[in-house]
């Protein structure tokens, strides 16, 4: 491709609102364009990365016996009513009726379409198992579209769904899923780290874990063990306390203290000179309607998902001012767990804890002297809180956590008979009767993988993609195209390299070795071949665009190491 001819341009400047390096770097370096928030246009250099991208998942997918094809975006609103997500979703899924007011959805994912597809196309155990997957866009009405590719409305993913007869095979299909996982990301030059996770509102009834690319700019922080191979998101992960304070039985009755205008646990902590892990949290929740309150530690978060599992609810959010106000008797900042009256969720660490301080569910008092079991009942005990930095490992005894920040890319789920049993999907067995179809689904955000890579592949100059899935493999760069010396070997060397199917984008602009040399650091292409005053010798510079390694080679040379590096 010349580059006169090409339909991008650079930009000097990103806009203000591109907050993240990889979507400063894809709009500077003409790979994409806003058209509105959270949609984009991939110019010609951005699409043909993600053809390679793209090519690499088509690539493993059908070595690992999955089969293509291509379902629509357009879904009809029964079929999401019929396996009960069309509300549980959330405003996230797009939502529009057409002109004979039938209701329909954009698909941010298809397991209602593909379930119904294999109830109306497979019927006998000697058809299974079978897996299926497509590369298509999906929609998402994101509430706060941002950074970029990273969290958009309109996106591109490969999704696949497997079909078995028993748990056994589904875990066979599971695993083969991903080891290819494992083999796309390693090939698109991508470091990932695959750790536990929650289903979501995919949901399932097995096993999940999601692929995340470490990046600083990572909107998921994940908790990984320094020992064993543990890792999982904050949504799932665990920890291990080493220290079990158990019940205090000689500490003296609960007394209430005045605690005027401190409602947060660092104004306690300033108040009161003790440690935030003195202190009892309690959180006033709306699930799905009803009140409930959650208890923490004062030096611990709480974790809405795991709440929200606990309590087998679809929504789970804190209560506004009016409803605490309403169950406590009191301001914000001054619940307590004792006279209660709504369900009480107690965080383990809160069970083992001596003694604390919690609100006393009167404006302006606290109480000290709480023991949990003695001031008021536990009933309901569990995991409802983020790990933190250097808690122990649950897996392994020397084992510290440590947390590190991802980007999403990839995620599998083990969904078992949960969208088959709703939506008809069986089979029948050797035997003649009726089973059920075990399901499994796995997705890459193809569109995000994108960003993700540059997050990996860039430095202070720009882009350096990955050889795999560069949009050229080489920059051809003749510093003047008026001279006719150099201009003849980059036309040679153009015509070569195109003979050898190798993919080559020449600089034939009229613009100063500076722009090219800017313009094409920001663009990153993996190798730079630069046509300069030793044409004459029959030399050109070969340069390295990732280490930044420059040589004088001959022609021939220098095709030599083009052709041994592609």
């Amino acid at each position: 491709m010349r580059q006169t001819q090409l339909f991008a341009n650079t930009l000097r400047a990103a806009p203000a609102e591109a907050e993240v390096m990889s979507h400063r770097l894809l709009l500077r370096a003409g790979f994409i364009r806003q058209l509105a928030a959270g949609i984009y246009t991939y110019l010609p250099l951005g699409r043909r990365v993600l053809h390679h991208i793209e090519r690499i998942v088509r690539e493993e997918l059908d070595g690992a016996g999955a089969q293509e094809l291509l379902m629509p975006a357009l879904q009809p609103a029964e079929l999401w009513r019929e396996s009960g997500r069309y509300e549980a979703y959330g405003p996230e899924l797009i939502r529009l009726t057409d002109r004979h007011q039938r209701e329909f959805a954009l698909g941010p994912t298809h397991e209602e379409v593909v379930t119904m597809l294999v109830q109306q196309e497979i019927n006998s155990y000697r058809r299974l198992p079978v897996t299926l997957y497509q590369i298509q866009t999906k929609f998402r009405d994101e509430r706060r579209p941002r950074s970029g590719l990273l969290r958009g409305r309109e996106f591109l993913m490969k999704d696949a769904y497997s079909f078995d007869t028993s748990w056994e095979g589904l875990d066979r299909s599971y695993r083969a899923m991903y080891a290819a996982y494992q083999r796309i990301f390693e090939r698109c030059g991508l470091a990932t780290r695959a750790v536990e996770a929650d289903a979501g509102a995919v949901g399932g009834q097995g096993g999940t874990h999601e692929f995340m690319a470490l990046a600083d700019i990572g909107e998921d922080i994940i908790a990984v063990c320094s020992h064993c191979g543990y890792a999982a998101n904050i949504e799932k992960a665990t920890s291990r306390e080493e220290c079990n304070e158990g019940m205090g039985h000689h500490v003296p009755a609960y007394e209430k203290i005045h605690t005027p205008g401190v409602r947060t646990i660092e104004q306690l902590t300033q108040h009161l000179q003790l440690e935030p892990s003195h202190f009892m949290k309690t959180l006033i929740y709306m699930a799905d309607g009803n009140l409930v309150a959650v208890l923490v530690r004062g030096d611990h978060e709480a974790n809405e998902l795991k709440v929200k599992n606990a309590l087998g609810a679809d929504t789970v959010a804190l209560a506004d001012a009016e409803a605490i106000t309403g169950v406590t008797g009191a301001a914000v900042g001054f619940a307590g767990p004792i006279g209660l009256t709504i369900p009480l969720l107690v965080d383990d660490a809160v069970a083992r804890m001596a003694c604390g301080v919690a609100g006393a569910n009167e404006s302006e008092y606290h109480v000290k002297h709480v023991v949990p079991g003695r001031d008021f009942t536990i009933e309901r005990v569990g995991d409802f809180r983020n790990v933190k930095e250097g808690e122990a490992c649950t897996r392994c005894e020397p084992g510290k956590l440590r947390l590190v920040r991802g980007i999403e890319v990839g995620h599998v789920f083990k969904l078992g008979t949960k969208y088959s049993e709703v939506l008809g999907a069986r089979y029948l067995d050797a035997n003649g009767r009726e089973q059920l179809v075990m399901m499994g689904c796995y997705g890459i955000g193809v569109s995000r993988m994108l960003s993700a890579i540059v997050e990996q592949h860039h430095d202070d100059r720009g882009i350096v993609w990955p050889t795999s899935i560069a949009p050229y493999s080489v920059h051809l760069i003749p510093i003047s195209m008026k001279d006719e010396t150099q201009r003849n070997v980059a036309m040679t060397i153009y015509d070569t390299l195109r003979r050898r199917k190798i993919d080559v984008l020449l600089d034939d602009r009229d613009e100063r070795a500076g722009v090219k040399f800017n313009d094409s650091d920001l663009i990153g292409l993996p190798i730079r071949i630069v046509v300069g005053k030793d044409a004459i010798h029959g030399k050109v510079e070969y340069v390295d665009r990732y280490t930044n390694d420059k040589q004088l080679l001959a022609i021939d040379d220098a095709l030599l190491r083009v052709s041994a590096s592609n």
